[in-house]
């Protein structure tokens, strides 16, 4: 049985040659040129402790959020004293979203905005910063070491910032040696378990294995570090000590109370 990230990654690269079929790289090149300059993704995870907030229609791992939820979170987000940056997700299939999504979202947000998605192609790359994206996830359990290394050249090249995503200790130490956001996702991707699919639905999220945050004192010293995926109001403090932001979804689009209601303790939960 294939893994998740395996399906995911087949639908990826189908997504990327129709990309390239309807917007061929030299359009996305002069995009690139008249896209706005690129906004500090470092600088803004920097200072204190705070959320990269995150901005998706569904998740393969419980299915739909709130639509209410996902309507009100860019100008809850823009609000917010403790987001500083803002994920959206742009792929279309698992999660819903699109890249010209994240763009209208740029406008609505004074934050840096990192494109999360599966990035396997300088392609990608070059398109986030044409639709003015500030950032990019690069993952390690998707690249090589020889090709994360490339893509990071290019991505500061194109004057955005990267945050590079491992689940374990092996993938650390494949990591550039420049690397400057380091993000530890406790989603366990290499399985076929704990993940409803594109058309289930799901309460609760069996995807997780928090315990690899203790991963945090393998990171590069100089890198600054965040923790994905599972993080709620009542366990940011597991993570305050030695992360300096989380990037938080699931949580803030799915609560019924509202997502400002759980934005705000979040708020209240980072002080």
């Amino acid at each position: 049985m294939k893994t998740v990230l395996e399906t995911i990654l087949e639908d990826v690269r189908e997504a990327v040659t129709a990309a390239r079929l309807s917007r061929p790289q030299a359009d996305v090149r002069r995009m690139a040129v008249d896209a706005p300059p690129p906004r500090d993704f470092h600088g803004a995870l920097a200072g204190s402790f705070g959320l990269i907030a995150e901005i998706k229609e569904r998740s393969p791992s419980v299915g739909p959020m709130r639509a209410e939820n996902v309507r009100e979170a860019a100008s809850a987000y823009a609000e917010s004293p403790v987001v500083r940056a803002v994920s959206v997700l742009t792929n279309e299939r698992h999660f819903g979203m699109s890249i010209e999504r994240l763009a209208a979202i740029r406008k609505e947000v004074p934050q840096p905005v990192l494109r999360k998605d599966f990035i396997i192609e300088e392609y990608q790359i070059r398109e986030a910063r044409a639709f003015g994206a500030d950032a990019i996830l690069l993952m390690a359990n998707v690249l090589d070491a020889a090709r994360m290394a490339g893509f990071y050249d290019l991505t500061r090249e194109l004057g955005m910032e990267a945050i590079f995503e491992v689940h374990t200790s092996d993938e650390i130490h494949t990591l550039p040696a420049g690397a400057r956001v380091v993000g530890i996702n406790s989603r366990k991707f290499k399985t076929s378990e704990g993940f409803v699919g594109a058309g289930g639905s799901s309460a609760k999220d069996f995807s997780l294995d928090l315990g690899v945050f203790g991963l945090v004192d393998e990171l590069p010293k100089a890198a600054l570090k965040v923790a994905e995926s599972g993080i709620s109001p009542s366990t940011l403090d597991g993570v305050r000590e030695k992360f300096q932001a989380a990037l938080v979804g699931t949580s803030l689009l799915r609560d019924p109370r509202g997502l400002r209601a759980c934005l705000r303790e979040f708020e209240e939960a980072a002080g």
